[in-house]
């Protein structure tokens, strides 16, 4: 068996094991995936994966795929499928005649997630390694840290940029903006005043990055992304893969708040001082049904924390 702190180095990245998570650190040149370049590193806790696969490669490669659980990783969460395998962060490509080697990194880090209590579990791992992650409970909360500190990418239509913690801010461009959003101006978006994020990969000729508004609602007539203010156009710009990253640091900013504490007042003379104000706890459970329609709390939280609220009535 290999020993905690191996290396298993593929071509692009390579993978190092610790006692409670996989380390995948990125390489950076001209062949590189531009996607991997900017990530550098991820550290990735054994409970954040489902599965781990070996499979064969394209000319003469293996394939190994830590396969992350539903809602784990914020990254993978805005990227929703779209990104091409050579850019999948979780899979590492190696020589075919690394075989062995790889076998025993793959045994070594199924076995680790067996037995973890955030996987598949020991019961009901044999099923999944095909790649699967039905069976396997999704994370509810980010388990793979965001990317840190302030983000910025420049689309087609305008440059984009984020504080990382409470602000977004779109710069539109004079020679790609549309009309429509040179009427409404620069915008400016608090964090708190959002509940997601749509990404749509800049791999195809109509990507972009939209935030979606909290008190929005759905739109009765769909706005076109390059007249929409909450919107970034990436177009013939090329492939903004700095755009991704800045998406999953936004909705990583976006949960962090939702999942805050929000300070309650006490009334003057105590908590036996009577009930709470009716329009007030309306409120809070209209604000809690939006997060809830947003996907970003679950059944049991959200009648929970309903059953709550109207306990204070």
């Amino acid at each position: 068996m290999r020993r905690m702190g191996d290396v298993l180095a593929g071509i692009h990245a390579a993978w190092e094991l610790e006692s409670d998570a996989l380390v995948i650190r990125f390489d950076r040149g001209i062949r590189t995936p531009k996607l991997f370049g900017a990530l550098r590193e991820r550290r990735v806790p054994h409970e954040a994966l489902a599965s781990v696969t070996l499979t064969p490669g394209k000319r003469g490669t293996l394939v190994l795929h830590a396969v992350p659980r539903p809602g784990a990783d914020p990254l993978m969460e805005v990227a929703a499928g779209q990104l091409k395998e050579g850019s999948d962060p979780y899979r590492l490509v190696l020589p075919a005649e690394r075989e062995t080697l790889a076998e025993h990194y793959r045994d070594e880090l199924r076995a680790l997630l067996a037995s973890h209590p955030g996987a598949a579990g020991a019961a009901g791992y044999d099923a999944l390694q095909d790649g699967s992650v039905d069976g396997v409970a999704p994370a509810d909360r980010f388990l793979v840290a965001p990317p840190s500190g302030p983000q910025s990418f420049k689309g087609y239509d305008g440059k984009a940029g984020f504080d990382g913690t409470s602000e977004v801010a779109f710069r539109w461009s004079w020679t790609g903006a549309s009309s429509e959003k040179w009427k409404a101006g620069d915008q400016v978006f608090s964090v708190r005043d959002l509940c997601g994020v749509e990404w749509r990969s800049p791999d195809g000729v109509d990507g972009y990055l939209r935030l979606v508004p909290r008190d929005g609602g759905p739109r009765t007539v769909p706005v076109q992304p390059d007249q929409d203010p909450a919107c970034v156009v990436f177009g013939r710009y090329g492939p903004v893969y700095e755009s991704l990253i800045f998406a999953a640091a936004v909705l990583a900013a976006i949960r962090d708040k939702d999942r805050a504490p929000v300070p309650v007042a006490v009334p003057a003379g105590g908590r036996g001082a009577g009930p709470r104000d009716p329009g007030a706890v309306a409120e809070r459970i209209r604000h809690l049904g939006e997060l809830h329609r947003a996907g970003l709390v679950t059944d049991a939280e959200f009648s929970a924390k309903k059953a709550e609220l109207l306990a204070e009535l």
